[in-house]
């Protein structure tokens, strides 16, 4: 056998749906945890300097902020393992089904364990569902935050008195993330304007944008995992009924 033939079957042997997956997942998940942490970072900056005078009033919020923290931690971790154990199946699912190795057989175990992931998969995707729609919260706050403060900033040009645009206001409270008690609890008027002009702002929703990409990414991912993973399976079923070697 010619080093061209060696290539093309070693090419054949790859998996290439779970590769653009794996690939995908870690892009996303990378995206997801690294903007999500620094995002939820400079959102308690932002809090406690613009929204809440009194620690007890954003105590919640913080404590939230930082378990939050170590959670992506955690979540980092374990899709870059299951990712890798989700890669390692294809290679064997896809080596069994294109019959890259001559004595090897899919077994009944090997059927049972494809099984598993696709389970596994389809969960960690229901799941995950719940988190992308989860961390669209913060991008509408602050897409409702930029365009409050684009009417101010109309506003402050065609009417010159501070009073036709004071009552414009972002309650923090409304979105859940201060109690109803916290004072002030909102930002109004110019105040909100000179918010919405610092880097902090900027810096935050551009990262929180980044963390929601990051989390639809990894969902896609999800999704082209149990498809990959559910047609090797279903390839080997029917192998295995056949009674062929795989």
């Amino acid at each position: 056998m010619g080093c061209y033939d060696c290539c093309i079957r070693c090419l054949g042997a790859v998996p290439y749906p779970s590769l653009v997956s794996t690939l995908l997942c870690f892009t996303g998940m990378a995206l997801f945890c690294g903007c999500g942490h620094e995002a939820l970072a400079h959102t308690k900056v932002l809090v406690e300097t613009y929204f809440a005078r009194n620690i007890q009033d954003y105590v919640i919020l913080a404590s939230f902020i930082k378990y939050f923290q170590y959670v992506i931690y955690g979540l980092a971790s374990f899709f870059f393992l299951y990712c890798i154990l989700l890669l390692a199946e294809g290679f064997y699912t896809t080596s069994a089904v294109k019959q890259t190795f001559g004595e090897f057989r899919s077994t009944r175990c090997g059927r049972c364990l494809s099984l598993t992931f696709i389970i596994v998969t389809y969960v960690l995707a229901v799941i995950w569902l719940a988190v992308f729609a989860f961390t669209a919260i913060p991008v509408f706050f602050f897409f409702n935050m930029a365009q409050t403060c684009h009417n101010i900033n109309i506003l402050a040009e065609t009417t010159p008195s501070i009073n036709q645009h004071g009552w414009i206001c972002m309650d923090a409270r409304q979105y859940g993330l201060l109690p109803w008690n916290a004072m002030p609890g909102k930002a109004c008027g110019m105040t909100l304007a000179s918010i919405c002009k610092t880097e902090e702002f900027f810096v935050t929703y551009d990262l929180y944008i980044a963390a929601f990409a990051g989390a639809g990414i990894a969902l896609l991912a999800l999704f082209l995992y149990v498809v990959a993973t559910t047609y090797n399976y279903a390839v080997l079923r029917f192998l295995g009924r056949k009674g062929l070697r795989c």
